[in-house]
């Protein structure tokens, strides 16, 4: 994983840093100087690397730094500090509301890996006890509801689509008003993608958001874009309300920066990050925690999230088995089963 890289890269900086015997401006401009490296060739914005130097060097004092006895914690911080706000734009995430039936619009660039990342929003809801649908209102791309069918079957998810009725925007109505009915907490429609030179799946794309009045539309950003990211992301922005971002494919060689830079190009914050084809790869994203464990140094909050998603309290009859000496079929059925959750 690239993004790998790019921490290494960034850490292998902060660790020099730590072997100077002198920290001055040389110093710290030599630090900057590798991390600013690191972000460009990662496909980072050009004017977002030269505003994280610029407030790092605001931040760090350097005639402060001189009387401080612990100068590379001080740095260290303004620099964590800086790479958090480059993925995060200060907005609250949008949450769906219990009590009431969310409607989420996924929204893209053809081969984003929309509808994949579609299916996995909708599994990880119902994780969490929700009832979720899926109408697929892409009539563009052949196979398009196939993909989306075959995927919502696999992890046992209600859908909707049509073969015959060529409307987008007739079949998003149709889809929401069949599972607002049968009162679904959350209705997730996915549209074709399209590119911002496609005016007439752009003015679609506008009409489909009327239609339905989505709570949340989701900009599904490929990670190996680069630096077209900018473009394409205010473009999107431009025609419809971008509420949240989730970055895909990022498990491969993607460099991953330009996906980054969408969020300056948007101001919405990015929610899930997809690291792979299984239903199960797709990781909440929070800001602090992406940094950190960027730079090798683990996500403990992401971790704790996984295994409350186990519901390992259920399993309280074999812990008392087990305390009692007994171990059946079951519940090695059932250990090996969370360890594939997992």
């Amino acid at each position: 994983m690239v993004l790998n890289e790019l921490g290494a890269r960034i850490n292998g900086a902060l660790q020099a840093l730590s072997r100077e015997s002198v920290i001055d401006d040389k110093a710290l401009d030599a630090l900057l100087r590798d991390i600013c490296g690191a972000l460009l060739e990662s496909d980072v914005n050009v004017k977002l690397v030269q505003q994280l130097r610029q407030n790092v060097k605001k931040r760090v004092n350097v005639e402060e730094l001189a009387s401080s006895a612990n100068k590379r914690k001080i740095i260290q911080n303004a620099v964590f500090d800086e790479l958090c706000s480059l993925v995060d734009p200060g907005v609250e995430p949008w949450k769906p509301r219990k009590g009431k039936q969310n409607i989420i619009m996924f929204v893209g660039l053809q081969g984003s890996g929309k509808t994949t990342s579609c299916t996995k929003l909708a599994a990880y809801y119902k994780r969490k006890g929700m009832k979720v649908g899926l109408v697929c209102a892409d009539t563009f791309r052949a196979g398009a509801f196939d993909q989306l069918k075959q995927n919502a079957s696999r992890v046992h998810i209600p859908y909707y689509g049509s073969y015959t009725e060529a409307d987008p925007v007739q079949i998003a109505r149709e889809g929401v008003d069949k599972f607002k009915k049968d009162r679904f907490d959350i209705i997730i429609v996915d549209t074709s993608g399209r590119h911002k030179q496609e005016a007439e799946l752009f003015a679609e794309m506008v009409q489909i958001a009327e239609a339905v009045q989505p709570d949340n539309t989701i900009f599904v950003m490929d990670g190996t874009i680069g630096q077209a990211a900018d473009a394409q992301a205010r473009a999107f922005k431009e025609s419809v309300d971008i509420g949240s971002i989730i970055i895909t494919k990022m498990d491969g060689h993607a460099k991953g920066g330009g996906a980054i830079s969408a969020v300056a190009a948007t101001s919405s914050p990015i929610i899930f990050i997809g690291t792979g084809e299984h239903m199960h790869d797709l990781d909440r994203f929070s800001a602090r925690p992406f940094v950190s464990k960027m730079l090798g140094m683990g996500d403990l909050s992401g971790l704790v999230e996984t295994v409350q998603d186990l519901h390992l309290e259920k399993n309280e009859d074999m812990m008392k088995n087990i305390a009692k000496g007994v171990f059946t079929l079951k519940d090695m059925r059932d250990q090996l089963t969370n360890i594939l959750k997992m």
